[in-house]
């Protein structure tokens, strides 16, 4: 089975599976492979003042798609389940993080150079129309959301602060 197949069925499971928990899927890779292959499933809080995923959270859902994974049979070989929260560097991978994070200051990669350059650091505008806008210093920037290789958010004093004083992002 194809590796696009997996994600997308392993996304069909879990989806209802954080969602009983308050969750959403923020990504599901698989990765490697043979005995070394790892089925990488992040999870976060629904709604920017949610508070951050916490342990036990992670462990119900990583028990349940588990469960669900083996009565499935999708990767016919040993495999390691991860599941996750994103980090305070999260990546930007869907359209909707886009939108939920502006405001937030973040770094993009792009496939070929926009302006003479294939990396950008500003303060995220948006998503519209197909274009995610950023704040570049005193411009604004337009990437086009199909040439974005990466994007992940800039970790700033005022989160870690509020990581440090007991908001801290739990993994598994």
């Amino acid at each position: 089975m194809a590796r696009q197949s997996i994600v997308a069925q392993v996304e069909e499971i879990v989806e209802p599976i954080a969602h009983r928990s308050g969750l959403e899927v923020a990504d599901v890779e698989l990765l490697g492979q043979g005995s070394r292959t790892v089925l990488r499933v992040v999870v976060e809080s629904a709604g920017e003042s949610a508070p951050d995923v916490t342990v036990e959270e992670l462990a119900r859902v990583s028990e349940v798609l588990s469960r669900q994974l083996d009565l499935r049979d999708l990767i016919p070989h040993a495999y390691s389940l991860e599941v996750s929260s994103p980090g305070l560097d999260r990546p930007l991978k869907k359209d909707r993080d886009f939108v939920r994070f502006a405001g937030r200051e973040i770094e993009v990669w792009t496939f070929a150079p926009i302006e003479n350059q294939r990396h950008f650091k500003g303060r995220l505008l948006g998503l519209e129309g197909g274009i995610v806008r950023l704040a570049v210093g005193t411009r604004q920037v337009g990437l086009p959301r199909d040439q974005v290789t990466r994007a992940r958010l800039v970790i700033d004093e005022a989160m870690l602060k509020r990581d440090l004083a007991g908001g801290g992002t739990a993994t598994q």
